[in-house]
């Protein structure tokens, strides 16, 4: 169980907002009221609860028959806290969800007694969820689960700290959850554990690896019947035109933007939201936090968005690369070690000529020497190696600069803010993978003290691997896969089952592509060969 609802003490009366963190909440905290000042279509009637069930009064009272513990005027601590919240909550119902390998989450809904069972007890989850890929396909290659073991539960825990309400869906109260193995230990294959791991071999050496993450995707008036109608084709864009920057698009679509800054009561927090250079592109940046407390916000906000702008008419898509002659959409992830007693940010030197640390430099050594086999953590579709090409704002060789953006990892210089841009993610990355990964290839080189060798780039670096100066990043998925199925390094950090099945997924995937009969090889080939 998480060390602060063991430990902490909070009062009784305290009214929940959205965005707490209960990571970081403090002791002793004075009662207060705060409410969410929602907007749009977070306004929806709550007498539409009806197909929840029956009226929440009658629950209510109920609970404060049959649950005196809630009603004790003595302190209560944060599990108890959370758990009246559910219980006084009107919606009879709570949402969990976990991510599966390809950063997707799968969920269902939980009556509030079983809800209550599953902090105790746990509860089964078919595993399946990592048994099949994003189209539900079931994976023949890989060895956790399948046919060859009939497909038995897995276990899954509900993580009380990502406590949330969605103010979109009639504050139905939401929680993500970690998979957990026969043993009780985490799974090995869950994404969310390995992420975890990676943070305790970090905090083991005095890190505290803290991250904050930035989307792009493509937005369409379009709907999913209208995709199938349309064969995926002909897509009608929210807006026209290369227009980033743009205060008269958002103007245009302010309900969606307000709709999407709501998410802060969400326990999303967004620092900026812009149009970025593309038909309907939008940006995102996520506000700064601890590396898991950064994914949890990241794949929330991935998923969410999609389901607000569904609400609106809009599809919402986080793939890397929709159309060749336009730009990508990139997940970029800006980075750094702050000191697990103290705070301070580890990256800083303020006597190096580029106020970077000895610990910034052995960072971003391990981070460029094992990019390449790492390649599949940060671009893990066929899709993905369609954004990394040279002149599209996405990085192609293992380069670094100071505030270049034609490299994979750009140095801002920013005084306590001093830290990385990891250029190669694309929004089409599971994050807890690609954070995972990143701080495991950072930690490698600062654990072995690795020299920054090569001097930082300056102007363009998409010719350097064509002069022989640097390598060139693997140029597929299947490139790519077959390096990490032989690093070394990613099973001792990231665990060697988690690896081998991350592996097998891949092939998987490139394997159907490969099996597919394309529309460039119709026009191509049908009539003149």
């Amino acid at each position: 169980m998480n060390k602060l609802i063991k430990n902490n003490i909070i009062y009784k009366n305290y009214k929940f907002n959205n965005n707490i963190n209960f990571k970081s909440y403090s002791t002793k905290t004075k009662t207060t009221t705060t409410t969410t000042n929602n907007s749009n279509i977070f306004n929806k009637n709550k007498n539409e609860l009806k197909s929840f069930g029956s009226s929440s009064n009658s629950s209510s009272n109920n609970n404060k028959n049959n649950n005196n513990k809630y009603e004790d005027p003595k302190l209560m601590d944060a599990e108890d806290l959370i758990m009246n919240q559910i219980k006084i909550s009107k919606s009879p119902f709570v949402k969990i969800a976990g991510s599966d390998i390809d950063g997707i989450l799968r969920g269902k809904y939980l009556d509030k007694s079983k809800f209550e069972s599953s902090i105790k007890k746990g509860l089964g989850f078919c595993s399946v969820i990592f048994g099949w890929d994003s189209s539900d396909s079931a994976y023949d290659n890989v060895s956790f689960t399948g046919n060859h073991t009939g497909y038995p539960d897995i276990g899954a825990r509900p993580d009380l700290a990502t406590f949330r309400t969605i103010p979109w869906e009639y504050d139905v109260p939401l929680f993500l959850m970690d998979f957990i193995g026969n043993d009780g230990q985490p799974l090995p294959v869950c994404p969310r554990s390995t992420l975890k791991k990676v943070i305790k071999k970090c905090q083991e050496h005095g890190f505290d690896p803290v991250q904050g993450m930035e989307f792009e995707w493509y937005n369409y008036s379009e709907n999913n019947k209208s995709l199938l109608t349309k064969n995926f084709s002909n897509l009608e864009p929210l807006s026209n035109g290369m227009f980033g920057y743009s205060l008269l698009r958002t103007s245009q679509n302010s309900e969606f933007m307000n709709s999407l800054a709501e998410l802060q009561g969400f326990g999303v927090p967004l620092e900026g939201l812009h149009t970025e250079t593309g038909p309907g592109v939008y940006e995102a940046a996520i506000r700064f936090s601890t590396a898991l407390e950064s994914a949890d916000r990241a794949i929330l906000f991935k998923h969410c968005t999609k389901e607000i702008a569904s609400l609106q008419g809009i599809l919402a898509s986080f793939m890397a690369k929709p159309f060749k002659d336009l730009p990508g959409c990139s997940g970029h992830m800006h980075q750094n070690f702050n000191c697990l007693k103290t705070g301070k940010n580890l990256f800083l030197d303020e006597k190096d000529p580029n106020q970077m640390s000895d610990v910034f430099k052995s960072f971003m050594a391990g981070q460029l020497l094992l990019l390449p086999e790492f390649l599949p953590f940060f671009a893990p579709t066929i899709n993905s190696y369609k954004r990394l090409v040279d002149g599209y704002w996405a990085p192609t060789t293992p380069t670094w600069g100071i505030d270049n953006r034609t490299v994979a990892l750009r140095v801002i210089k920013g005084g306590k803010a001093t830290r990385s841009e990891f250029r190669v993610t694309g929004s089409d990355v599971n994050p807890y993978i690609s954070i995972a990964a990143s701080f495991a290839a950072g930690l490698y080189g600062v654990i072995n003290k690795l020299e920054l060798k090569h001097k930082p780039i300056i102007g363009n670096s998409y010719d350097l691997y064509k002069k022989g100066l640097v390598e060139r990043l693997p140029r597929s998925l299947a490139e790519s896969t077959e390096l990490l199925s032989k690093s070394k390094i990613a099973k001792e950090y990231l665990g060697e089952e988690f690896v081998d099945h991350f592996v097998e997924t891949r092939r998987w995937e490139y394997r159907q592509f490969n099996h597919q009969v394309h529309k460039w090889e119709l026009e191509r080939y049908l009539e003149i060969i």
